[in-house]
């Protein structure tokens, strides 16, 4: 191994978080410390196409290229696989790896499946005592079946950055709701509307000091959705640490561990939470979140005194199996 860990960073993807994926690999690959990182970029076009560190194309076909990437792979020390959402998120990325044999950042393939998925993560959560929002499952056979008593939000099973969730409040919005979603993936959850403060929590498994959390991140739109839009365009106001109560902070610190264990999530994840007068409810549990030097988690670690560039080296050497 060189005095530098050679890190694949890995962006872009199959999915409607294409764009997102890439910022976010543009951002880590500048943030790495070059006296201990050497970044080996590496990009998924929307066709399964993959392009090497030169920007050109590995091949010309999916299969082709991605034979390439794995020779490209195989010369690095790990794997960072910066993409959001499904064919990357959902753990697709990391059962590569491990059948390569290749250390990949994060968490491994079963809990990127399960949190992708919203269905399985809110059974999981509802297992070790987390609240989550009451819902339904829907397909696309059952969606005209689907009644409208009261607002509720409509969001497909396994997507990220809101696209294609939709806040209902009317009888008619209801059917194109579930189109949209539908258009996204084959099942989709329909849930009542949780009025509450919009609450993350972060837990990075630290090499250097254990597993830490930290400080909560306050949401606050003017928008009654944190949409897509609004999640990129820059109107959300981001308060660090958020304003809790010590009861509050312990509370929602030791369901978003709980849920990071019973999901087997590893490395990091950003756990998310409505805080309501009842208490707190699961909102969705991202394994790669946006990993920009603006996106909540590392804003979160920074106001704790974990600057950028050290969180990434933090969550590089978490992987299990790096030889450091």
């Amino acid at each position: 191994m060189s005095a530098r860990l050679r890190v694949a960073l890995i962006g872009g993807g199959q999915n409607c978080e294409h764009e997102v994926s890439l910022a976010s690999a543009a951002s880590v690959r500048a943030a790495l410390d070059p006296a201990r990182y050497e970044a080996v970029p590496l990009t998924i076009l929307r066709d399964g196409r993959w392009l090497g560190p030169d920007e050109e194309a590995l091949g010309s076909s999916a299969a082709d290229s991605l034979a390439a990437a794995l020779a490209v792979l195989a010369g690095c020390d790990v794997v960072l696989p910066l993409l959001h959402g499904p064919r990357g998120e959902d753990g697709t990325l990391a059962a590569l790896c491990e059948l390569a044999g290749l250390p990949c950042a994060g968490s491994p393939t079963r809990a990127g499946a399960l949190t992708m998925d919203k269905w399985a993560t809110k059974l999981v959560a509802e297992a070790v005592g987390v609240r989550t929002a009451p819902g339904r499952l829907v397909t696309e056979a059952e969606a005209a079946a689907v009644l409208f008593d009261g607002p509720v939000v409509v969001k497909p099973v396994a997507a990220g950055s809101s696209f294609g969730v939709c806040l209902v409040e009317t009888e008619e919005a209801l059917e194109p709701a579930l189109r949209a979603a539908l258009a996204l993936d084959d099942r989709v959850l329909v849930e009542q509307v949780v009025r509450g403060r919009e609450i993350d929590v972060a837990v990075l498994d630290d090499p250097d000091h254990g597993r830490r959390v930290g400080p909560p991140l306050e949401i606050l739109v003017a928008q009654p959705l944190f949409d897509t839009t609004t999640k990129y365009d820059g109107s959300a106001e981001f308060v660090i640490p958020a304003p809790l109560t010590g009861t509050e902070s312990k509370a929602l610190t030791e369901a978003a561990l709980r849920v990071y264990d019973a999901l087997g999530c590893r490395g990091l994840a950003r756990v998310d939470f409505f805080l309501t007068a009842e208490g707190l409810v699961l909102n969705e549990v991202n394994t790669m979140p946006g990993l920009t030097a603006e996106s909540q988690v590392p804003k979160m670690f920074a106001a704790e005194g974990l600057p950028y560039p050290e969180f990434l080296d933090r969550l590089i050497r978490s992987t299990p199996g790096l030889a450091r």
